[in-house]
């Protein structure tokens, strides 16, 4: 009998765990939580529900397969529970270690700014990870788009997204101006609204450590740490100290940070540092400089989508948002629910798909992964798109959601 009212656990399916360090184990058939989003969000996760299954039949037969259990949340589970997010979703979560969601409405005047970045603070998910990639044949704004390959570490549990602000006109807004006047000297507008922008050294390391790891493992050379240090000294300047701290007190015989080699690494990874300004106007002028970057919630938010651009859009960046240290997981869709087009089985699943694809490599199902980009490599350049890409290209064959998915899959045999 399931311990939860509205989660059904498969009886077929075994949890999956995480050993010393947040390596995952999974079992040949794991329970893997999944919600289905609000907006498109049921369109998309049926086409990419059906890609995941084939490509676990297609690489390993029937000796493994994976047992779904949908939790709720959005507006699915405002029907169920009478709240966007409950707490037996987070539960469940927590119980089986991985997810993976649609999209997403944020209700207003909820009592919390969104439910993605409750998710991530709740469950402790500290780094937002943003593979950026293009494929061949994919619409994009920029001469080169081949060229952008990076992966974005953005943390999710401080910055400005820690939602500590208080409004403009508020009693308790005065008496912080008035504190802040008394003990600081700052002189802040009476008619000013004021937010609190926590930074530490403990969620920077942590953030900057998976990074590196990431890194070494998939032997990337660089990870460059951006930051507008120049003006947030106490901040974000801070960040890029405690990162170069990092690489002298842990990762010595393997990393080296600029300063201490004037950017000649030898044969250890390059660990070094840019402005956040100059870094969005180098991507686009020398984006091959750039492999791995780590950032702090609000840098990261701004970096992840503008590359996105350059490779075709949010509608084909995936995101996880992963506790490295747990091995607790939640990959998503990273963009909006567009509700305008539910139902109506049109839009580009490529995000959520390529969300499964970073939560195979997280379980250790690389071949599925493989199996799935290999696949859209073939169905991209043959030019079966979704109404977004089609509109973009000549000679495109312009295909539904779900038979979007049908074409990978089919490519898979290909």
């Amino acid at each position: 009998m399931s311990k939860y009212a509205q989660v059904q656990p498969p009886a077929d399916g075994e949890k999956i765990t995480a050993g010393p360090g947040g390596k995952v184990e999974t079992p040949d058939n794991p329970i893997i939580a999944f919600i289905e989003g609000d907006g498109i969000g049921p369109d998309i996760w049926r086409a990419s529900q059906a890609v995941f299954d084939a490509a676990v039949k297609h690489c390993y037969g029937g000796k493994r397969r994976i047992a779904w259990m949908e939790v709720f949340a959005g507006e699915k589970a405002n029907e169920k529970y009478g709240t966007y997010l409950p707490e037996e979703t987070l539960e469940a979560i927590k119980d089986h270690l991985v997810a993976i969601k649609g999209p997403l409405t944020t209700p207003v005047g909820e009592g919390f700014r969104s439910l993605n970045v409750s998710l991530r603070q709740k469950l402790e998910l500290f780094a937002c990870v943003r593979p950026i990639r293009h494929f061949p044949g994919v619409p994009s704004p920029v001469k080169e788009p081949e060229k952008v390959k990076m992966v974005v570490f953005r943390e999710n549990t401080e910055d400005v997204y820690a939602g500590f602000e208080v409004e403009e006109g508020q009693p308790e807004t005065q008496k912080l101006i008035q504190y802040l006047q008394n003990e600081f000297g700052w002189n802040i507008r009476p008619d000013s609204g004021v937010g609190i922008k926590p930074i530490s050294v403990t969620g920077s390391k942590r953030l900057i450590r998976a990074a590196i790891n990431y890194a070494l493992k998939h032997n990337y050379p660089t990870v460059t740490l951006a930051h507008k240090g120049n003006i947030q000294k106490f901040t974000e300047g801070a960040f890029r100290k405690w990162g170069y701290e990092l690489v002298r007190e842990e990762f010595s015989d393997v990393a080296v940070g600029w300063d201490d080699c004037n950017g000649q690494p030898g044969d250890k990874l390059l660990v070094k540092d840019v402005i956040s300004d100059i870094f969005l106007q180098q991507v686009l002028t020398r984006p091959t400089e750039f492999d791995v970057i780590a950032t702090m919630n609000l840098n990261g938010d701004y970096f992840s989508d503008a590359l996105a651009a350059q490779v075709g859009g949010i509608g084909i960046a995936p995101g996880g948002n992963i506790n490295y240290e747990t091995g607790a997981a939640i990959f998503e869709a990273t963009h909006g629910t567009a509700p305008k087009y539910a139902n109506q089985d049109k839009v580009n699943p490529s995000s959520v798909l390529l969300s499964g694809v970073m939560m195979f490599d997280h379980l250790g199902w690389n071949e599925a992964a493989e199996t799935i980009i290999q696949a859209m490599v073939k169905t991209f350049a043959s030019k079966t798109v979704t109404y977004d890409f089609a509109r973009l290209m000549t000679g495109a064959t312009e295909v539904r959601c779900s038979e979007f998915g049908k074409a990978i899959i089919e490519n898979m045999d290909a």
